[in-house]
């Protein structure tokens, strides 16, 4: 699946092979990509806004 906005595109997908099933996000523009595990969507799930900000800071 991809996701885009005016600031962002992302392809998302489930990655099976590994130690069990992870989500996939790859940066459509550079490539990049990282794996989460459900632990550590679960984390994600319970951040609040703010607590990301400092990764959306485009001066960093």
């Amino acid at each position: 699946m991809r996701l885009s906005s005016e600031f962002a595109s992302v392809e998302v997908d489930i990655n099976e092979c590994g130690n069990g099933p992870r989500l996939l996000i790859r940066d459509a523009r550079s490539g990049r990509c990282i794996l989460l595990d459900p632990l550590e969507l679960t984390a994600l799930a319970w951040a609040r806004h703010e607590e990301l900000l400092p990764f959306l800071d485009p001066a960093k």
